[in-house]
């Protein structure tokens, strides 16, 4: 099982998204890039995934089109569809699906107050990959 994992920055939700599904099934080769990656991955989605046991801090933001070349049997866009466009994937794709969450990113405040906006999507993240892990 090979899965793609898109949004726009690849730093956040679904390199958060990846690490869920990396920790589901290790067996499965699962990658998250973005149309427009940023730097480095974001450090409030590093952290809350810590707390949960999940490593991500070795991941990087990466370049959808280094994938355009791989078939995947699904690609995932998680971004927020009233807030920004999906990335699409022009690949050998076997299945699309969208699950989309808020982007963490853009909450406010003091780093206590964002973190518990990043803890409330990485939740929500996990609930429902696993779900759809559990259904595939």
């Amino acid at each position: 099982m090979k899965i793609l994992i898109l949004c726009t920055g690849n730093s956040c939700r679904s390199q958060m998204a990846e690490g869920i599904m990396r920790d589901l099934n290790s067996k499965m080769e699962v990658f998250s890039a973005g149309t427009r990656p940023e730097k480095e991955v974001n450090k409030y989605a590093v952290k809350v995934m810590a707390e949960i046991g999940i490593n991500i801090s070795q991941h990087y933001p990466k370049l959808v089109d280094s994938f355009i070349s791989q078939p995947f049997d699904f690609v995932i866009t998680v971004c927020d569809n009233a807030k920004e466009a999906c990335p699409v994937f022009l690949g050998k794709v076997g299945k699309r699906v969208h699950i989309g969450f808020e982007d963490p990113a853009d909450a406010i405040g003091t780093d206590d107050e964002k973190l518990v906006v990043y803890r409330k999507i990485r939740d929500q993240i996990k609930n429902d990959f696993t779900k759809f892990y559990q259904s595939i």
